[in-house]
């Protein structure tokens, strides 16, 4: 039977501000282990209670609300948000310190938004590592393209 595969787009638009935050250890970790589930070196999170995706990747997390459309030369997609990069994390001493990283805002008056994932995407992950959800990525593929307004 062949398998249907889905490629999402996401257009990246330039960078608004930045903001140094850490990460606890716990969802540090989570992140870690749902990626290494990943086929292709990413991972979704689909965060329901706020109609936002996750895509955890390497180095970074992407945050994209659904709602957000746009369309560039002729091609759709969803508006990355804001994504949270990982400092040098080899500097941990223990798996139970917390990771610094740079939150990288994409659009003006997120910062609300960036509270509420604190909270929400940690949710989100223990939810997907509760059903054992492991194997969502290998039907999709994601595309990050620069988008300018």
């Amino acid at each position: 039977m062949p398998q249907h595969f889905t490629t999402e787009t996401f257009f990246l638009p330039a960078e608004v501000s930045r903001a140094r935050v850490t990460l606890s250890a716990e969802t540090y970790n989570l992140c870690r282990l749902l990626l290494a589930r990943g086929t292709k070196g990413y991972f979704f999170v689909p965060i329901r209670s706020m109609q936002y995706l996750a895509i955890i990747t390497n180095h970074e997390i992407l945050f994209v609300d659904s709602q957000d459309y746009a369309v560039k030369d002729g091609e759709g997609g969803r508006v990355i948000v804001l994504s949270w990069q990982t400092q040098s994390t080899g500097q941990r001493s223990s798996l139970d310190e917390p990771v610094p990283i740079e939150v990288i805002y994409y659009k003006q008056g997120t910062e609300g938004v960036q509270l509420r994932l604190m909270s929400e995407f940690p949710r989100a992950m223990k939810d997907i590592q509760q059903r054992k959800a492991g194997m969502q990525d290998s039907m999709h593929a994601a595309r990050v393209i620069p988008f300018k307004t």
